[in-house]
């Protein structure tokens, strides 16, 4: 036995959406950490390079001699056509892979219901719905073929509870844990893994883009307490994605220690 024993990952080969910051630029980086190959994918190319290169540095003080290959791939996963060629953009060495990771997600506005543009509901489900969808037909397909694989979805507290402001992101990540619910049920029979990390409060650009650029906004959420961070919930994902084979963990909620509910937090006082 061992206490989180990361060797499992060494040479394995992942792709982690929403790679270019927060939660998904935190998990590549980790992984390369612990040996693994990573192929980040995201709209921003720029920014994409900047972490591959945080990768490579990571793996570099690893002192790891297998994995170390990165490889980044320019991607809007909303975008159906440019899913279906996706496979057709990763480096031939890096098309046996292995994991999963479903991080990308947008979030808009905190507009309650007969309020809430059109193009903010088609976004989001755009991303967080159909996106998650479309990589996973096609990666759980790669996985069947080879009898192995893991797909992890990046859900949120918003799919387990709604709460006002948050209607239509709360029905998309209901939907995202409705499916990851039916895809680990659909891959019983087979050594496929599904695991889904719901995170409460987290401190990322994710929450600046919420408030459509307004940090000030965006930092009065978590006043008064100290919320998760990218790094945080990365760890989650590394920790289930190197259980061993037989082990799947389905199901993992994640809070920082003072929050108890989508609504429920404790919050010191200014003054304190």
């Amino acid at each position: 036995m061992s206490v989180f024993n990361a060797t499992r990952l060494i040479g394995k080969t992942v792709i982690v959406t929403g790679a270019s910051s927060g939660i998904g630029a935190a998990t590549a980086v980790l992984f390369a950490k612990a040996g693994s190959n990573v192929i980040l994918v995201a709209r921003r190319q720029e920014i994409l390079k900047q972490v591959a290169d945080q990768c490579l540095a990571a793996h570099k003080e690893s002192g790891l001699t297998q994995g170390g290959k990165f490889a980044t791939v320019q991607l809007d996963v909303s975008d159906k056509t440019q899913v279906a060629g996706f496979l057709d953009k990763v480096p031939q060495d890096l098309r046996d892979i292995d994991i999963l990771v479903n991080n990308a997600g947008f979030v808009l506005g905190l507009d309650r219901i007969g309020d809430i543009k059109d193009s903010d509901i088609e976004g989001m489900f755009a991303t967080n719905v159909f996106g998650l969808i479309s990589m996973t037909q096609l990666l759980v397909r790669e996985f069947k073929k080879k009898q192995a694989g893991h797909v992890i979805n990046l859900g949120s507290i918003a799919g387990r509870e709604p709460y006002v402001g948050g209607s239509v992101y709360n029905a998309t990540k209901s939907a995202v844990r409705a499916f990851t619910g039916a895809l680990l049920r659909e891959l019983v029979n087979t050594p496929i893994r599904v695991t889904e990390i719901d995170p409460g409060l987290v401190e990322t650009e994710f929450s600046i883009v919420r408030f459509r650029g307004d940090t000030s906004a965006a930092k009065k959420v978590y006043e008064g307490l100290e919320p998760l961070t990218g790094y945080d919930i990365a760890e989650e994902i590394v920790w289930a994605a190197s259980r061993p084979p037989h082990v799947n963990i389905a199901d993992v909620l994640v809070y920082p220690v003072n929050q108890a509910s989508a609504v429920s937090t404790y919050r010191k006082p200014a003054n304190m």
